[in-house]
């Protein structure tokens, strides 16, 4: 198993390109499939690691999963009534989507379950989830707030209304699943907007929701019906390729039937503002917009970026600070202290790898402040955390000299087969 990149300069990039299916949507496709009654086809499927622990859960849980090929999937659902007790803990592996979504989804069955994952999901906050969910009456330990997390069954859910202190699209999606077990009515008010897909896909499943302004309502006990599913380009891995295209496409480079969902596509308006040269074509129709994405080499110039965009590219931060490394001026970012506990604490990783490429950087509580400038070569500790690799993969687009980017291993628990692609654009990986 590859432990690390080489990455070497280069100053060109150009093709064309798809990106495998978006994550968010195939673990979302998974689990409601899983709850629905009938069968819920799933077409472009992102076989990541990340992906098929949410699988191998259900397939424990009892769901009837035929895996047709790596990307086409039917789960023959029986209603949240014919799930079972695993008998085992739940490994979510390095899925810390999972493992959220999965403690809402649990919360209400008749059984008890216990969800682990590998070393660094075992170092990640939980409590932010198990609080709002033992509101509603579930019974949730922790171990210090983090895994394993054990659900007692047999709790009887109620709906609440719940503000979240901080912009998480996961805790919202928890608490939506939640809802579907418990008696009344859960609202849940965000201080942002954030991703949406659970709410499509519900909708797709034929929940009824009431969105109004920043607050999505769900009258709990409603059935889901099985529907087909298909699965666009993940946005946050076209994410790399877009920024590389800013950095190198002198003659253009597209990333081909990529989901474009609002709630998800911050990173372009962050890269229009620092004058990127972007052109987003509509490719298909359905819950879930997708477009072709064409970029262009562009000077680019720092800019304070907006709060309310910071939400709406959580992901891509780690590829846009790369961006912002390679522009003119200052860039500064506030209130994108999420990004403190996602698969490492990507500000301060991120910081310590701009820095060792020569780049000065000043970190703050809830942001980074980054000056441009010419990026060096260097050693980049990735700690395990797969965007911050892909992303200084990236930075060989405006190096002057190699980046050794260490542990590295997680790239497939998002994005397998990234090496590839990279290098069918031009990176030397």
């Amino acid at each position: 198993m590859v432990q690390h990149y080489l990455a070497q300069p280069v100053g060109h990039v150009a093709g064309s390109i798809t990106v495998p299916g978006d994550k968010s949507i195939s673990h979302r496709a998974l689990m409601l499939g899983g709850m629905a009654h009938g069968n819920t086809d799933i077409t472009g499927f992102l076989a990541s690691e990340d992906c098929l622990a949410t699988l191998r859960a259900l397939r424990a849980l009892g769901v009837h999963i035929d895996q047709h090929d790596a990307n086409h999937l039917t789960v023959h659902g029986r209603g949240p009534s014919a799930l079972h007790g695993a008998g085992q803990a739940l490994d979510m592996g390095n899925a810390g989507t999972a493992i959220r979504l999965f403690m809402g989804l649990l919360s209400g069955q008749s059984f008890d379950s216990t969800l682990i994952g590998d070393s660094s999901l075992m170092k990640r906050p939980m409590e932010r989830v198990a609080g709002p969910l033992r509101q509603m009456g579930a019974r949730i330990d922790t171990r210090d707030g983090r895994p394993p997390v054990i659900i007692h069954g047999d709790s009887r859910l109620h709906g609440i209304d719940y503000t979240l202190p901080m912009a998480s699209a996961q805790v919202k999606s928890a608490l939506l699943l939640a809802a579907l077990s418990a008696e009344g009515v859960t609202r849940v008010t965000e201080p942002a907007i954030t991703r949406d897909h659970t709410e499509r896909m519900l909708g797709g499943f034929g929940v009824q929701l009431q969105r109004e302004g920043l607050s999505v309502a769900l009258p709990g006990r409603q059935p889901l019906q099985g529907v087909p599913v298909q699965v666009p380009g993940d946005f946050s891995s076209a994410a790399f390729f877009i920024v590389a295209g800013c950095l190198a496409a002198q003659d253009g480079l597209t990333i081909r039937n990529v989901g474009i969902n609002p709630t998800r596509t911050g990173l372009l308006d962050m890269l229009r503002l620092m004058g990127a040269d972007l052109r987003v074509t509509p490719a298909g129709e359905g819950p879930e917009p997708i477009a072709d994405i064409t970029v262009r080499a562009a000077a680019l110039r720092g800019i304070e970026v907006p709060e309310p965009l910071v939400s709406l590219a959580i992901d891509e931060f780690p590829v846009f600070f790369i961006a912002a490394a390679a522009a003119e001026g200052e860039t500064v970012v506030h209130g994108a202290a999420e990004l403190r506990v996602k698969e490492s604490d990507r500000l301060a990783v991120m910081a310590e790898g701009l820095r060792a490429l020569g780049i000065e950087c000043e970190l703050l509580a809830d942001g980074m402040r980054i000056r441009g400038g010419r990026m060096g070569g260097g050693r980049i500790n990735s700690h395990g955390d797969h965007r911050i690799a892909m992303a200084f993969a990236v930075a060989s687009t405006r190096a002057s000299d190699a980046i050794h980017i260490d542990d590295v291993t997680n790239v497939a628990t998002s994005f397998p087969g990234f090496p590839a692609i990279a290098r069918s654009v031009g990176l030397r990986l």
